[in-house]
């Protein structure tokens, strides 16, 4: 399908752009037994109907609450608080915390991962706005994280809480960039001056002091002194989670952080810092030839995933928004409409609505499964949302 050129830069079009989205799970996400379905084919059809993942049911919270802030259709609220009463009742361990995967109702993988945890902070503190749970259960789950996962020396979150009770020796930024998010929500939802003050702290810690160390830009994995390791997972430059290199779009939604906090208290430093990641994303992460940008480059800047995900793109769009929007320098203006014309192209589906997980680095598809577990469209919606919040 060839799609017609479409006007980005009107709050009509992202507004309707969402509704679309949504339209591909309405007719199938629901499930009375609990929570959500995790796992669709490209026309939306459910591929499996047993399995559950905390990452997809905290994003699902995520998306219904921003869906009933846009449209206002009772309906989102209910699957909102649906969604919530699963991820308390089927993840939450006895400890107080929330395990990684379910099958068939029943614990799969009983680890706890700070990742995970960060999205039901993000969850509760987007609940709290539409009343669906208290100002206790948002602190609750940041006061349980301090417990377990804060290193206070290292000013960082650690990854990973084994059901023995001990941390994994790994240590990685992008928990603690999600980590950051979640409190920016925090603080926004609730007020409270210690969610954005952990959300700077955070952003000081790995875009700033980490950073420094990795020639300007975000490095993916650590040792437990927070040292960085250059070769971990050095063989999986695709990895969903845990990639090797430098991700395009981590350094882009660092920045979209950075410039969020900036609208809280401005700081030049924070706008140059966030400008620079995202520079050099571009610079790196840009496919001169295909378009869009790439997963992952190497330390010399390499490309070394050059496959194309729907994230990426989606949180480059909210960066490059907001840079334009704060400095009014045309070359973001630009960005933000190259990659939404070559995302319109190759990674919305005009057809049944949402956008393709990834495809080739030529923009060609590969694969039938458009939102397995972890996806729901929460990246590319919220980057329309963020892009409608700036204005």
């Amino acid at each position: 399908m060839n799609p017609s050129p479409a006007d980005f830069e009107n709050p009509d079009f992202l507004r309707q752009h969402i509704e679309r989205t949504l339209a591909f799970y309405e007719p199938t996400a629901f499930d009375p037994q609990g929570g959500f379905f995790h796992y669709f084919l490209n026309d939306g059809q459910v591929y499996n109907r047993t399995h559950r993942h905390l990452v997809s049911a905290t994003r699902f919270v995520f998306n219904w609450v921003h869906a009933f802030e846009q449209t206002g259709r009772p309906a989102f609220k209910d699957w909102a608080r649906h969604g919530l009463a699963h991820i308390d009742g089927a993840f939450k361990g006895s400890h107080g915390l929330w395990v990684w995967t379910l099958q068939s109702g029943a614990v799969e993988d009983a680890r706890v991962m700070a990742y995970g945890q960060a999205f039901v902070l993000l969850a509760k503190s987007c609940a709290y706005r539409l009343g669906l749970c208290s100002l206790a259960d948002v602190a609750d789950v940041f006061d349980r994280m301090n417990e377990v996962f804060y290193d206070e020396p290292a000013r960082a979150y650690a990854d990973e809480w084994t059901p023995g009770q001990s941390l994994d020796g790994y240590r990685g930024q992008n928990a603690n960039m999600h980590m950051c998010e979640a409190c920016i929500a925090a603080f926004e939802a609730t007020g409270e001056a210690r969610y954005l003050a952990r959300a700077r702290s955070l952003i000081q810690r790995f875009a700033f002091e980490l950073a420094d160390e990795a020639a300007g830009q975000v490095w993916e994995h650590y040792d437990s002194r927070w040292h960085p390791d250059w070769n971990y997972n050095k063989d999986s430059p695709g990895d969903i989670f845990k990639p090797w290199g430098f991700q395009t779009g981590h350094q882009t939604e660092w920045a979209k952080l950075l410039l969020q906090v900036h609208a809280h208290q401005s700081e030049p430093e924070l706008l140059v810092r966030a400008m620079a990641l995202h520079q050099s994303a571009w610079r790196c992460g840009w496919d001169a030839q295909f378009g869009g940008l790439i997963y992952g480059y190497d330390p010399q800047g390499r490309p070394c995933d050059e496959q194309k995900y729907f994230w990426v793109q989606a949180e480059s769009l909210a960066s490059a928004w907001r840079l334009w929007r704060l400095t009014g320098r045309d070359e973001f203006r630009q960005q933000y409409h190259q990659l939404w014309d070559w995302s319109w192209r190759h990674m919305v589906d005009h057809t049944y609505g949402a956008w393709f997980r990834v495809v080739h680095r030529d923009g060609s598809q590969f694969e039938n499964t458009k939102s397995p577990a972890g996806k729901t469209d929460y990246h590319t919606m919220g980057a329309c949302w963020d892009i409608l919040r700036v204005g």
